[in-house]
């Protein structure tokens, strides 16, 4: 299923006129296999040993590329760093309080949510955010090895 998304993106790059480097080809594949919404200093530190020459800056720059063609979502909550998420499909993300770690779910109902906003109050709605946030399993683990 990756390299269905990964050809998808390539062709989406492709037509909006993006060339696509050895460099944006391997930041694209980490985003799409990785699914730990990572920051552009993880992402940069996965791919430098493959790409000495590759900045940080370049990293970045290159995610809002991605981010112009509709591929990538930077995702500004949870920790201070921005993450970035392979879009694929919508869905939601529940947020560790803490670690920060970012877990994706889907549930259907919740788009109905768009369309009732649009409803009670006239708006276009263009797109929405869910946030949920909690203590994942580890850190409960590990509080609850804690308190004994």
């Amino acid at each position: 299923m990756p390299g269905v998304f990964l050809k998808d993106a390539l062709v989406t790059l492709k037509e909006s006129g993006v060339r696509i480097t050895p460099q944006r080809h391997a930041i694209l594949e980490y985003l799409i296999t990785s699914h730990s919404h990572p920051t552009a200093d993880e992402i940069y530190k996965a791919l430098e040993s493959d790409f000495p020459n590759m900045s940080v800056a370049t990293v970045y720059n290159n995610l809002r590329v991605f981010q112009s063609s509709g591929l990538v979502k930077e995702l500004t909550y949870g920790d201070s760093s921005s993450r970035f998420d392979f879009v694929t499909h919508d869905h939601y993300h529940i947020i560790c309080d803490d670690c920060g770690k970012i877990v994706d779910f889907h549930h259907p109902g919740l788009e109905e949510v768009e369309r009732l906003a649009a409803h009670v109050t006239g708006f276009q709605v263009n797109s929405h955010r869910l946030e949920v946030y909690g203590t994942c399993p580890e850190c409960a683990a590990v509080q609850q090895n804690e308190a004994k």
